[in-house]
């Protein structure tokens, strides 16, 4: 299916999407480059276009852009791994079709980072309707009972806040911290 016309679908019928999507076979490879890798670039590609506008570095978009990619392998790890708990399949393919899918809606709104202060309330309102979209596709794709998705997607939501904060953290450590060290190993010389 064509990118456009799954965005599209994720976005505006999620409901009837998800049985589509359970019933295909990608592969991780074809989810990352037909889907994640495009539309996760959008938010960072807005911010350096508006940095060029207000001065904000090319780093901030690139850290962002490999921190959304890592997070999402990472949290369909985690999908996948908390599936029994909730009283579902484990099928790491189908938990990273989820966790990708689901987050169609905070991608595409990433180009509300060309906006100062309302791009942010919308970039907001986007993620809670990926939060949505996991909800109905958490039955669909990991076989979880419906009085069980809501208590799954609550965990792996806060799973996802708390997994991005830290890389983004320990990424914005490395690099003050590097950045640090070099002036202060500068200015010894």
């Amino acid at each position: 299916m064509a990118l456009i016309d799954r965005a599209k679908n994720i976005l505006l019928t999620p409901k009837t999407e998800w049985p589509v999507i359970a019933a295909e076979q990608p592969t991780a490879q074809s989810l990352y480059a037909g889907y994640v890798l495009i539309l996760a670039a959008i938010g960072p590609i807005a911010m350096m276009l508006r940095g060029g506008i207000f001065g904000m570095g090319i780093g901030v978009a690139v850290v962002s852009y490999a921190i959304a990619l890592v997070v999402l392998y990472l949290l369909a790890m985690i999908v996948d791994a908390l599936a029994p708990t909730f009283g579902g399949e484990k099928n790491f393919i189908q938990s990273l079709q989820l966790t990708a899918y689901s987050c169609t809606a905070m991608w595409v709104a990433g180009i509300f980072h060309l906006l100062p202060f309302v791009g942010g309330i919308l970039s907001l309102l986007a993620a809670i309707y990926s939060f949505y979209t996991f909800y109905l596709g958490v039955p669909m794709l990991k076989k979880c009972p419906q009085e069980k998705a809501a208590g799954y997607t609550v965990v792996v939501v806060i799973c996802g806040i708390v997994l991005g904060g830290v890389l983004f953290n320990l990424l914005l450590s490395l690099v003050v911290g590097g950045s640090m060290l070099r002036v202060m190993g500068a200015g010894m010389l």
